[in-house]
């Protein structure tokens, strides 16, 4: 078995993650073994004091995760989880073999599934009420018996409740009496809200003396809010889910979850300085997963502290705190200012501020900038979603020209049209840099990466520093206003360098002309981060 993790924390309250076994469930995530271990790794290191690894037994994926987890992963604040269900009716817990596979993972804790509503004990196991009871204290306790913790999560329970409130409490107390350390009460079709969770898990609390746990579904919007209901009840276990993933809408998410416990309720759920580093490990939980990040997720989405408002705007310049809930720093975030048709005065300077340019001091200047964002924002551009094009008009506005590393005589792009029903795109790009003309073509999958392949070949010569920029992201919109092929396009692209990364923005009628617009922006830009000092 599996030596138990090392944790500055007591056992009063539990944080457990769910992430490899409900939130896999989700559809559009499968994983594999490793992406299993590399979450799993994440997850101890943000400091939850639960891991639940899946089912030993059920699959081959899920076996073997154990084996390797115990192998490969020095756990240093997390207990490994195994999950399975009680014994099936008939025959004892000693002699079940999915029992047996659950000891055979070696996971120090296991949590079993048991049945809690009536209707389901009777349709779904098709045995009775007092069988079912005896299957709950039979396993707990034979799992004692091997030397290990045991939680029980009663499946449906806040329905089963509501059908036979007495049957769901004498499954609570038969899982108790047997030795579960905790009792976790499911809103497996998430259907409760906050008033009711609260009412329900106050009254089998004192009703039965046990420990109880809360693990919520979201199809009502409300898992966090029904999660830290139960808190508010009585409840000293959350089970959560990285990032809210789950089956149909999700889990209750584990960040706000914890951001509320740690920074609302006082409580201390995680490790010293784990806190900051909620961001990060929702973001590379995302990547595992091969989900984008949610934008407007709370505490950690690049959105969450990102201000568009004049009026917000002028208030965090004199004090931030006036418009945001908590210090972004504390979840590992940070303040953004963005910078729209919205945008006064302050949020221009705060902006400048962000990106290391001090306006304060002229009025003017920042009246210019904020005139010539809202111009170009009515003719479609968009620089809350492009900050290195608003970096550099804000430079070009501060300098009296704009930032040129190269001048473009002309560019081209040409599609053909094969008759064996290929495409072939090639792009021609003149331009001068550092007093020499230089004349390129290349050919690409579509005209945009012929022009992006033609413009680096044309440039790389004389500034080497763009070999590494890869385009990253490409998106186009057709603006409102107009239709169809008349229509005014908006092209973003996002540019990397292997340490950072960008966005640009260009509008035209023609969308080849609004990406190049993008384009040379990324490629200004790039050279700016890279230091090269531009033309004079």
């Amino acid at each position: 078995m599996t030596e138990t993790a090392t944790s500055e924390l007591d056992d009063s309250f539990h944080v457990f993650d769910t992430t490899l076994r409900d939130g896999a469930q989700r559809e559009g995530i499968n994983l594999t073994v490793a992406d299993k271990l590399a979450i799993a790794r994440h997850l101890d290191d943000f400091g939850v004091g639960f891991i639940e690894g899946g089912w030993p037994g059920a699959n081959p994926r899920d076996t073997e995760f154990f084996a390797r987890a115990q192998a490969e992963i020095d756990f240093q604040h997390a207990q490994l989880v195994a999950f399975g269900a009680t014994r099936r009716a008939g025959t004892t817990a000693a002699e079940d073999p999915q029992v047996k596979a659950l000891l055979s993972s070696g996971a120090p804790v296991i949590t079993l599934v048991a049945k809690s509503h009536d209707r389901h004990v009777e349709l779904a196991l098709r045995t009775t009420l007092e069988e079912n009871l005896e299957m709950v204290r039979d396993t707990v306790s034979y799992l004692r018996e091997q030397g290990r913790r045991v939680f029980v999560d009663c499946e449906h329970f806040f329905d089963g409740y509501r059908a036979n409130p007495e049957y769901a409490k004498a499954v609570v107390r038969t899982a108790s009496q047997a030795g579960a350390d905790v009792v976790v009460l499911c809103d497996t079709n998430g259907g409760m809200l906050p008033a009711q969770v609260h009412a329900v898990v106050s009254t089998v609390l004192a009703d039965t003396g046990a420990r109880l746990g809360i693990h919520a579904q979201d199809d009502t919007g409300c898992a966090v809010a029904n999660t830290l209901a139960a808190v508010d009840a009585g409840a000293t276990h959350v089970q959560c889910t990285a990032n809210g993933y789950g089956e149909r809408v999700g889990n209750a998410n584990l960040f706000p979850v914890v951001a509320a416990l740690e920074l609302k309720y006082g409580k201390k759920v995680l490790p010293e300085g784990r806190l900051r580093e909620m961001t990060r490990t929702s973001h590379a939980i995302a990547e595992v997963v091969n989900l984008t990040p949610s934008t407007h997720q709370p505490y950690v989405g690049v959105s969450a502290f990102a201000h568009k408002a004049g009026l917000h705007a002028s208030a965090i310049k004199v004090d931030p705190d006036l418009y945001q809930h908590i210090d972004p720093e504390r979840v590992g975030n940070t303040m953004r200012m963005l910078v729209s048709d919205m945008a006064g005065r302050a949020s221009v300077e705060l902006k400048g501020k962000e990106l290391g340019i001090d306006l304060s001091g002229d009025r003017e200047l920042v009246g210019r900038v904020v005139e010539r964002v809202k111009e170009r924002e009515l003719k479609g551009y968009t620089y809350e979603a492009a900050d290195a094009s608003f970096e550099l008009l804000l430079r070009a506005e501060a300098e009296g020209r704009p930032l040129k590393y190269f001048d473009v005589e002309s560019w081209r792009a040409i599609v053909e049209d094969r008759p064996d029903g290929t495409h072939a795109n090639e792009a021609t790009v003149k331009l001068w840099a550092k007093s020499e003309r230089i004349v390129a073509t290349a050919e690409g999958n579509g005209p945009v990466n012929a022009l992006d392949r033609a413009l680096r070949v044309a440039l790389e010569k004389i500034y080497p520093q763009l070999a590494k920029l890869d385009l990253v992201d490409y998106k186009v919109r057709i603006l409102e206003g107009k239709h169809g092929t008349q229509s005014t396009t908006r092209v973003l692209i996002a540019t990397s360098d292997g340490s950072g990364e960008w966005a640009t923005v260009g509008v035209a009628e023609n969308v080849i002309a609004a990406s190049w617009q993008a384009l040379e922006d990324a490629y200004t830009y790039g050279l700016l981060r890279a230091g090269v000092e531009p033309a004079q």
